[in-house]
């Protein structure tokens, strides 16, 4: 599989994958969906399917018209979010082909908003897979806990997103990479992976270049929010669970200013 970058408004990214077999495309959460069907075109891939990670505007607010420009597109989304324009809700588990060796896993990643999905994405054996975590989880970060509570944030970024094979791909939906890991710094001032990966992110942004994908790997090395059950970080924050640390650290993330 290929997986395109679309930058869409200020930060966010649309992605297209293409199933290299058949040139079948899913584009997610195309919020600007004129951008997403151009790239389309240029690729030479034919548009199958939406994969919407949450209702917010700016992840579903292109689906109306992308049905327009497509009328047979497929828009999945979430059982309980009231994505827009959705004509195949999914849930926990759910499975989803695209063309002949391309297989979406829907994984219910609530903590942001209560149906959030989650696409994890297998190509042929001997490629690293991907996810896309839309606002639940970024590179070093986590979205605002909105509409669930930190237990579930906790769960669909430790356990659910946490227990993935350590190679794959993460690709969220902003560009919020140099930011979050200043932040992970004020948290763990001595890690030197932070530090490592916040030089590169910098570099990344003064080329112009994207700091996604990131892996699951890397991400627990680097991200404050997917370290919580280190008994090291949860002395640093001043907790006694997993939880906890990552309801307070979720709390002055919100307060940061950077």
């Amino acid at each position: 599989m290929k997986i395109h970058h679309i930058p869409c408004l200020e930060d966010n990214f649309a992605y297209l994958i293409v199933d290299e077999s058949t040139g079948e495309a899913a584009a997610v959460d195309p919020a600007e969906p004129e951008k997403v069907v151009k790239a389309a075109r240029e690729h030479g891939v034919d548009l199958k399917l939406v994969l919407t990670t949450h209702h917010h505007w700016d992840h579903a607010g292109g689906n109306e018209k992308i049905k327009q420009l497509i009328p047979e597109i497929k828009v999945y989304g979430g059982s309980i979010d009231n994505v827009k324009a959705c004509t195949n809700k999914v849930e926990n588990g759910d499975k989803v082909s695209l063309g002949k060796e391309t297989n979406i896993l829907c994984l219910h990643t609530p903590g942001h908003t209560k149906g959030h999905i989650s696409y994890y994405v297998t190509g042929k054996g001997d490629e690293d897979p991907a996810v896309f975590t839309g606002d639940t989880l970024f590179i070093a970060g986590c979205g605002k806990i909105f509409e669930g509570t930190a237990e579930q944030m906790y769960q669909s970024l430790c356990v659910t997103l946490g227990s993935l094979p350590k190679p794959t791909r993460v690709y969220c939906g902003h560009e919020y990479t140099v930011k979050n890991l200043l932040f992970a710094l004020t948290v763990e001032q001595e890690n030197a992976k932070i530090k490592q990966k916040l030089s590169w992110a910098q570099q990344q942004q003064e080329k112009g270049l994207p700091t996604i994908p990131s892996t699951i790997e890397e991400e627990m090395e680097t991200n404050p929010f997917m370290r919580v059950d280190l008994p090291e970080l949860q002395e640093i924050v001043g907790c006694k669970s997993p939880v906890e640390c990552l309801r307070e650290i979720r709390q002055r993330k919100d307060k940061w200013r950077g």
